[in-house]
């Protein structure tokens, strides 16, 4: 049985707490990935309702929770780790590569934008190693369904992490428990289910006395998405889930009235409709003989039988009702407007940049955040890589949020260009990476030392061209 004393420093009691937390937020998890997928609860229904009646529910749910979520993902791209000083450092460049962290990134923003909060690992590399023999660092990411961080009260900074998984091979629940000098690893004792591991105090048993490591910090660094003080993350589209709820809400009304009143109904009066008994003689049915077709003509033989129809629905307030919902989780979302174009039609660069505003001031919040994220990452790497490099002074290059088209740009690098500004710093304002500004600036002066050496040569000075100070002498 585990020991449940409230301590830091017990890897038992933390491995409880913390997978506690993690099945408590489960079900919110849960929750926020149906409305990022677009697959929120259906709109209510009447009590008794028919399947055939849920599955015409389902088609009214529209997507927008990951229109919303993606338009901040699609802004988010990191570049590369430099030094202090702003010049690419070569080391975190090879992790990067060797991490295909262009890639992996992605996954991390996403995860965080789409269910609060994304987490990358540190760790041993299982094939390559530095230099110096020490093995490289292996930088995964990692799902909040799988890994949750404790921080500490007084700093605020992640003192404790686990990261809990299911291997389907042979059906057992494996858990590490994370400090910033030694891990312990735990298994269940019985075999469990992928969806909820067991955490109870009998349910894990320890696997070892603790694995020391010297990387000076715990390995599980957390990417929250934009927590306020004091508050627990939420994805990017937790502020209009209502709003997209009654947007389906509206799109299921619009299409029971486009299937049930949007055409103009037919009716009968004055007709004897025959009755017939089911073969259990318990229920009368009327037949109905008015079919509506192209070919099918109605006729009645009853004296008084008159045929009309009732007029259709007009649809109009319910589109301009979704428009208006739409525009309304575009503003509270800070997503750009054009996103949902609606009556935008032939906007200028200046109206785009005027409706980014927020969008872009929203995502540089983000990359503040992240880019300190990413420098702890590095800082964990080199720890393990045995290098001594402190990479919380370093600098995270992100490519510009704003759309900016190639003319802009390019006018923008000729004016900089005009008034002295370097060419590596040119590069990196149109988001080069570090590897393309080296390329960028060696072809530049090769290009200029060729240009140098194909100028005519200056003739030296002769008799006939120097000053009369320095002429030759004769006599009177």
């Amino acid at each position: 049985m585990l020991d449940e004393t409230p301590e830091l420093d017990n890897p038992d009691f933390m491995l409880l707490r913390l997978g506690r937390k993690l099945r408590k937020r489960q079900g919110v998890l849960d929750e926020w990935w149906r409305y990022y997928r677009g697959r929120p609860s259906l709109p209510e229904l009447p009590r008794k309702a028919e399947q055939a009646f849920v599955d015409f529910q389902r088609k009214s749910r529209t997507n927008f929770c990951g229109v919303i979520a993606n338009s901040t993902v699609h802004r988010l791209r990191a570049l590369a780790v430099t030094g202090p000083d702003g010049e690419p450092d070569l080391n975190a460049a090879r992790w990067w590569q060797l991490n295909r962290l262009d890639s992996r990134q992605k996954q991390v923003w996403r995860v965080a934008m789409a269910q609060s909060v994304g987490y990358m690992l540190v760790g041993e590399h299982p094939t390559r190693t530095e230099a110096n023999g020490r093995p490289s660092p292996l930088i995964t990411a990692e799902h909040p369904r799988e890994a949750i961080v404790e921080r500490d009260p007084s700093t605020g900074e992640p003192s404790v992490g686990v990261r809990a998984i299911h291997d389907d091979l042979d059906g057992y629940g494996y858990a590490w428990v994370m400090y910033d000098d030694t891990t312990f690893a735990y298994k269940t004792r019985e075999r469990c289910t992928p969806s909820r591991l067991p955490w109870g105090p009998d349910s894990w048993e320890p696997l070892d006395d603790g694995e020391e490591h010297d990387l000076g910090r715990m390995p599980l660094v957390e990417f929250a998405r934009m927590p306020d003080l004091g508050e627990d993350p939420e994805p990017e589209f937790a502020c209009v889930t209502d709003i997209q709820d009654r947007a389906n809400m509206g799109i299921l009304n619009r299409m029971a009235a486009s299937r049930y009143s949007g055409f103009r109904q037919k009716t009968v009066t004055g007709h004897k409709f025959q009755k017939r008994r089911d073969p259990n003689g318990r229920i009368e049915v009327v037949e109905q003989p008015f079919v509506p077709g192209p070919n099918n003509v109605w006729v009645s033989e009853g004296a008084d039988a008159r045929f009309g129809q009732l007029d259709a629905t007009d649809l109009r307030p319910f589109l301009e009702e979704h428009a208006a919902d739409v525009r309304d989780m575009l503003v509270i979302s800070q997503t750009p407007a054009y996103y949902y174009a609606g009556d935008l039609i032939n906007i200028s660069a200046d109206t785009i940049a005027a409706l980014d505003l927020l969008h872009v001031a929203k995502c540089r919040e983000h990359i503040a955040a992240f880019g300190e994220g990413l420098e702890d990452v590095f800082a964990i790497a080199a720890a393990q890589a045995g290098i001594e490099a402190d990479y919380t002074e370093a600098t995270v290059r992100w490519a510009r949020p704003e759309y900016l088209s190639p003319a802009v740009r390019a006018d923008a690098a000729t004016k900089l260009k005009s008034i002295g500004y370097p060419l590596d710093i040119i590069a990196e304002d149109l988001d080069e990476t570090p590897e393309r500004v080296r390329r960028i600036n060696s072809s530049a002066a090769a290009a200029a030392l060729l240009s140098a050496s194909l100028l005519p040569a200056t003739p030296g000075p002769t008799a006939g061209n120097l000053p009369d100070d320095q002429g030759a002498t004769g006599g009177e």
